[in-house]
């Protein structure tokens, strides 16, 4: 896995984002906005998120890590962040 750069990171959490709610407005959401509140995503939208970019990133992403996925520039910097280090798990 390549480590993602900002740009890169933030256009996979919208892709994944789209994916899950086709007609997502990001037009209403700020980078600091709880996108979950903006675009109303529910816990099983949420948890298809996380899973999505998983899968996309190869990046793993614990229940303990789902504060850092709350806003478009947190989940964008922990993608970041996680790439550069490899799987991010100590196992």
């Amino acid at each position: 896995m390549k480590p993602l750069n900002n740009a890169e990171a933030l256009s996979v959490v919208k892709e994944s984002i789209a994916q899950i709610i086709p007609d997502a407005d990001f037009t209403l959401v700020e980078p600091d906005d709880k996108f979950r509140d903006v675009l109303e995503l529910d816990s099983l939208d949420f948890l298809s998120l996380v899973e999505l970019l998983s899968e996309r990133t190869g990046v793993r992403i614990d229940d303990e890590d789902y504060p850092e996925l709350t806003t478009l520039s947190d989940a964008s910097r922990f993608l970041v962040e996680r790439s550069k280090e490899g799987t991010g798990s100590a196992t």
